[in-house]
């Protein structure tokens, strides 16, 4: 099980920085970044690292852990300092947030969260396989540019 880990601080830029990071994981782990999973690896990090810094305000960590097996999921983990559950909420269709929890819920195979000392940990697990007839998330209109 190969595992890395970003400091995040508690800024907004951050999450691109941690989108970036991410791409070059999966070029690391010798993945292909245009891959459909790796699209919504990136997607995943994206909300997840924008909870915990836009909606705490407080650093966090982002950890991927990526089993040798590619049957096996991806683990995305981030820890932040903020005890306050993650709330799923279901956005208006006007909304213009509001959407990242029901992103990681309908696109990850598992998700969830518990707390870790004065803070939380929300991890997520992301098949690598391809949806059953062999297109993306954004062909299924899971995505959009």
């Amino acid at each position: 099980m190969l595992q890395v880990q970003l400091a995040v601080a508690a800024d907004p830029v951050e999450v691109g920085r941690a989108r970036r990071w991410v791409r070059a994981q999966v070029l690391a782990f010798g993945a292909d970044p245009g891959a459909p999973f790796a699209e919504t690896l990136v997607l995943v990090v994206s909300e997840l690292v924008t909870n915990a810094v836009v909606h705490t305000g407080r650093p966090a960590a982002l950890r991927l852990s990526w089993p040798p097996d590619p049957a096996a999921p991806l683990r995305v983990e981030v820890a932040d300092a903020s005890g306050t559950a993650p709330a799923p909420r279901h956005a208006a269709a006007s909304a213009t947030n509001g959407r990242g929890l029901e992103l990681v819920e309908l696109l990850c195979a598992r998700w969830g969260w518990y707390p870790q000392g004065s803070g939380k940990l929300v991890w997520c697990e992301l098949d690598r396989a391809p949806l059953a007839d062999g297109g993306s998330a954004r062909e299924h209109g899971m995505l959009t540019a």
